[in-house]
């Protein structure tokens, strides 16, 4: 049993971020189901593996410090250091019908609920920067007063899933709101969280933006909602559970007979970070992990950058071209496969040598699946039950494309590779809910080592 321990940390290390990477758009795989994928699913195959050390080429740390004047981080756009590029024409905020993509603005009152999540956080940066009066409403206002991203912002404080606050003017008073976004979404999937949050607590915030007077309501979904639609029979509940709300939205538009409030639903594909777990791993010198579905094909999709989301979500205001539908929506690639973005990394990374990848049988993500519900059903376990779910999305996105190929159903200017571009020289900004690695201590860390950097290069001139 001496050789098993490491055999099991080599396990997590290998298949924790490409779970990570399965986490698409608004719902989050918990670190400890991350733990059990990776655990049960490849102990076997990263015993073979050695341990990852660096074997040159560039290191990429977990967090990082602003770099502004970084080629990569202009690709990305000063949105990664909290910055705005602040439009001060004069006649943006004026109802003109500037609907431009990307620099629409009809002055309207915006409110963003979800707005202290990773996609809420750009969101109100977005609506900022084009001068929307804006509201950020969240739980707890104090915690969060002081970080940049909210500067300009009205912070309201309120807990959403008051069904009847929301209904009484508590949220939202009369008058007060010409748009709300909605980036709600559950931390699990599970379907107690999916429907608790992904549709009753957005069911709320779409009901108190009725009453206030709220012309429209922008909602974040997720571009695999289709499979709820469909029926598929691998469909799963945080899916059913948007496909409700984006019904109840339908119904509350059509209840309004002179047409004074509407709905637009937006499905992105993959949001970029959900893409990037391995890239330390690449970087520490492990191979890159993916799921064989047989004749080594395997799963394709185009993310979208998170700030370009925000953009198309603050487009969706001044826009009536999806008003009461919905708009899937991936970024401007043409899509790739994991492997495909396995070899972006590896060459960004600057790696000697050919791609070193590790292939996943898709079938052992049967064999937890099974034996998680078989432990739920056998002893009505919600908690199995629950863990059986999350396996269940692990697998849907492992193989599911989550891909547009309609032009109307792309957006934005960043490639997936100026991400990785990015986060290769500037690390990643850590997300509790989004990544496996990083830390608040590896983002000094990263300082420290820029810093010492720069000093060598000018005690070497």
């Amino acid at each position: 049993m001496e050789g098993a321990a490491p055999c099991i940390v080599r396990s997590l290390r290998v298949l924790a971020p490409v779970c990570n990477q399965l986490s698409y758009n608004n719902t989050m795989i918990t670190r400890r189901s991350l733990c059990l994928l990776a655990l049960s699913a490849v102990s076997l195959a990263s015993a073979f593996v050695p341990a990852a050390h660096q074997r040159g080429g560039r290191n990429v740390v977990d967090d990082a410090v602003s770099s502004p004047s970084s080629p990569s981080a202009l690709a990305m756009g000063n949105f990664f250091f909290g910055e705005t590029n602040d439009k001060k024409s004069g006649n943006n905020n004026n109802n003109s019908g500037n609907n431009a993509p990307g620099e629409s603005c009809t002055g309207e009152r915006i409110a963003v609920v979800g707005s202290t999540g990773y996609i809420g956080k750009a969101v109100v940066r977005e609506s900022l920067r084009r001068e929307y009066p804006t509201t950020a409403v969240m739980r707890d206002a104090a915690k969060y007063r002081s970080e940049p991203k909210f500067d300009g912002a009205t912070l309201k404080e309120f807990d959403v899933a008051d069904r009847e606050g929301c209904l009484n003017g508590e949220l939202f008073e009369e008058g007060s709101v010409d748009a709300v976004i909605c980036c709600l979404a559950s931390r699990t999937g599970t379907k107690s969280d999916s429907y608790a949050v992904d549709y009753q607590a957005s069911l709320n915030c779409a009901a108190a933006a009725k009453k206030a007077g709220a012309r429209r309501f922008v909602l974040l979904s997720a571009y695999c909602v289709k499979s709820a639609e469909r029926g598929d029979p691998y469909a799963l509940q945080f899916q059913y559970a948007k496909m409700e709300l984006e019904e109840k939205l339908a119904a509350m538009a059509a209840e309004d007979e002179d047409g004074t409030f509407d709905y637009v639903s937006v499905r992105p594909t993959a949001f970029f970070k959900s893409v990037s777990g391995q890239v330390e791993v690449v970087s520490g010198g492990g191979p890159f992990v993916y799921f064989d579905l047989g004749d080594d094909r395997n799963a394709r999709c185009n993310p979208i950058s998170e700030p370009d989301l925000a953009s198309a979500l603050i487009d969706c205001v001044a826009d009536d071209a999806h008003k009461n539908t919905y708009w899937n929506l991936g970024g401007p690639d043409d899509g790739m496969s994991m492997k495909e973005q396995g070899a972006i990394i590896h060459d960004v990374l600057e790696k000697e040598g050919d791609p070193k990848y590790i292939s996943v049988p898709i079938g052992l993500f049967d064999v937890i699946i099974n034996g998680l519900q078989w432990i739920g059903t056998t002893f009505n376990s919600a908690k199995f039950d629950d863990a059986a779910e999350l396996g269940r999305i692990g697998k849907y996105y492992a193989v599911e494309d989550m891909l547009t190929t309609d032009p109307a159903e792309k957006y934005g200017r960043t490639t997936l590779r100026q991400h990785y571009e990015y986060i290769a020289e500037n690390g990643q900004e850590y997300d509790p809910y989004t990544t496996v690695f990083g830390s608040k201590d590896a983002k000094e860390k990263f300082a420290q080592q820029k810093q010492q950097a720069e000093e060598a290069e000018k005690v070497e001139a």
